[in-house]
């Protein structure tokens, strides 16, 4: 997932993988909580890596215009 995110964020984007205890999965954008294993009870799936992408891109898009 980390590599998904770097590629669709090219070079505007830095990822930071912190290791955790318990399977925690938790994906943050400029501190904004997007994705959280824990609240949802799952792994993301392949729709929630698209969303999470676009979110990525948008993001990147918002500040770049």
């Amino acid at each position: 997932m980390g590599s998904e995110l770097f590629a669709a964020g090219v070079s505007h984007i830095a990822i930071t993988l912190t290791p955790g205890h318990g399977g925690v999965f938790k994906v943050t954008l400029n501190d904004e909580v997007v994705f959280d294993k824990n609240e949802l009870g799952r792994y993301p799936t392949l729709p929630d890596a698209k969303e999470l992408k676009a979110k990525v891109i948008n993001m990147i898009a918002t500040v770049t215009a």
